[in-house]
């Protein structure tokens, strides 16, 4: 996704997402398009993770990322917070 200037969105954003050991735990990484890990690097996010399949969520203004399943309720947590 792009920002309204262009950039990507996750560019100089505190991010985090499934990483790439994650990735390779679960034998996809010869499958899907791309690692998140390295496609958030790319695009200039400020990534940032926690021991595989811990739970880790980042937030950046109104960008929320979780780091894998197990960060899905933190991640909604984290979100509400944003919506109150």
């Amino acid at each position: 996704m792009k920002a309204s200037n262009g950039a990507p969105l996750v560019s100089g954003k505190l991010v985090t997402g499934f990483t790439n050991t994650e990735e390779a735990a679960v034998g996809l990484t010869e499958i899907v398009p791309f690692l998140v890990e390295d496609m958030l690097k790319e695009n200039g996010g400020h990534y940032s993770k926690v021991d595989d399949w811990q739970v880790y969520v980042q937030v950046d203004g109104l960008l929320v990322t979780g780091q894998n399943p197990a960060s899905s309720a933190a991640t909604a947590t984290a979100l509400l917070q944003l919506l109150k």
